[in-house]
Parts: C-alpha cells; structure tokens; sequence
C-alpha cells in the first residue's frame, strides 16, 4: 500500500517519494534523477493522480511504467500515444484542474515541460 503521493521504484526498492501537490513531486523527481545515475525507463512511477500534464512530465523523464490512483482520459492517451505502460485504479473524463485545460491535446514534450515551469514560477513568485 502506497503511503505517499508520489513514489518512484526501481524493481521493488522505493528509491523516491514526495507528498508534495500538484505537479512539484514529479519536478522534483526530475531533480532527483539528473543527479543520480538511475536508468528512468527501468523505473516504475506510483501516482495520486495523473492528467495530462503528470503524463507528459513522466514521458519526458523516461520513465516507462506508470499506475495511478486516478488516471484522466486525456493522461491515459497521452501514455497510450508514447508507449509507456500504465494502469490505473480510477479513469476519470477529464481532472478539474487549469493545467489539464491547458494542455489539452498537448503531446509536444518540451512545451509542455516550458508552460509547467512557467506555471510553477507564478505559483512560487511573492505576490505584489
């Protein structure tokens, strides 16, 4: 049983994990991963919750097996169009969330990586 939002295995051995919200736990890992020396297509993501944004990071990474808690549609043909492998507890239309509006039929992995660090710069930056 998963005890955080995000964790990240590498055959059985939990090697990462994050509680953070929204897309930070997968910023994170890609952290994590640039200064280590870990094969990302050997690893297997577990996730809270992954719409179209978290798939594209997770694609983008490498990373070649996913399971999410609740996947959106709009994630899952994202993973579908990149071949990872993937399943799901829940499937879910659509997330209620601006950064899946926002990336609808996004597949082009490098904008989508420049619009989230975008997102994620106003989020953090001190309001005036």
């Amino acid at each position: 049983m998963r005890e955080h939002a995000l964790e990240v295995y590498q055959g059985e051995t939990l090697i990462f994990y994050s509680d953070g919200k929204w897309l930070h736990p997968l910023l994170d890992l890609e952290q994590f991963l640039a200064a280590r020396p870990y094969d990302p297509g050997a690893l297997s993501v577990h996730d809270k919750i992954v719409g179209r944004a978290a798939a594209l990071l997770i694609v983008r990474l490498g990373v070649r097996r996913v399971h999410a808690d609740i996947l959106s549609e709009l994630g899952a043909d994202a993973l579908r169009h990149f071949h990872v492998a993937f399943d799901y507890d829940r499937l879910v239309p659509r997330l209620a969330c601006q950064t899946e509006a926002l990336l609808g039929d996004e597949l082009d992995l490098e904008r989508a990586h420049a619009l989230i660090l975008e997102r994620a710069r106003r989020e953090a930056a001190p309001s005036p």
